[in-house]
């Protein structure tokens, strides 16, 4: 009986930890989980904002990329909670930046209003660290019985801990070679309908030199002379 309750108790602590935390009602912007990423069209002319929620003591790391577009650029502005501007770059076509977070909502912005007729492909991602880990410590008021269970509950709880760290990067490696994919794919499809378009010109040119050529060739070998009958 006992090693049974201490088998239940070992299971209600895994299910905890994995099972992500609740979020408030009311609450505007992408989730507090490790890491999240969106990939959206920026029409020409146009600029769009996000926010994202933060705690003070907390990381953001936002990375981006253009995916397509022509000449595969953006304006991009990162403004904290203050509004004070913290990183402002024109004309790039990807970036990564990292700020330590107070309390506030965090905004970011794309900008293509350059542009006149390019519309803009963007993939960006999120990594939020140090987020909700006062949850996490509470984790000890669920679990009874503990002093059944022949192993420490901090090792299980350092184990799992490290393993969704690992994959949560893992994740996050594949989604940034996804867009590395994306974008290599659509310049090979921009620069393959590129060659096309001038191989058909050259063709039509080639087609249109030599009927001159042919022509002209032919003016020369015709006799002019009128003959009288």
């Amino acid at each position: 009986m006992e090693k049974e309750l201490g088998r239940r108790a070992l299971a209600s602590l895994l299910l905890l930890l994995l099972l992500p935390a609740p979020q408030p009602p009311g609450v505007s912007g992408f989730s507090t989980a490790v890491d999240s990423d969106f990939t959206f069209t920026l029409p020409a002319g146009r600029k769009e904002c996000f926010f994202q929620p933060m705690q003070r003591d907390a990381s953001l790391e936002i990375e981006y990329q253009v995916l397509d577009g022509a000449g595969l650029d953006v304006d991009f502005q990162l403004v904290s909670p203050k509004d004070e501007t913290l990183v402002f770059e024109q004309r790039k076509s990807d970036g990564i930046h990292t700020v330590e977070t107070e309390d506030g909502d965090y905004m970011f912005c794309f900008d293509n209003t350059f542009s006149t007729l390019s519309e803009k492909v963007i993939f960006f991602e999120l990594i939020l660290d140090n987020m909700g880990d006062e949850e996490q410590e509470d984790w000890k008021k669920y679990i009874t019985g503990t002093d059944l269970l022949d192993m420490k509950l901090e090792d299980i709880l350092e184990s799992v801990t490290s393993v969704k760290s690992r994959l949560s990067k893992s994740i996050q490696i594949q989604t940034l070679l996804r867009a590395f994919e994306a974008r290599d794919r659509n310049i090979q499809e921009s620069n393959f309908d590129r060659v096309n378009f001038w191989s058909m010109v050259n063709l039509t040119v080639m087609v249109v030199v030599s009927a001159v050529q042919v022509y002209m060739l032919k003016s020369l070998f015709e006799d002019k002379r009128k003959t009288r009958t």
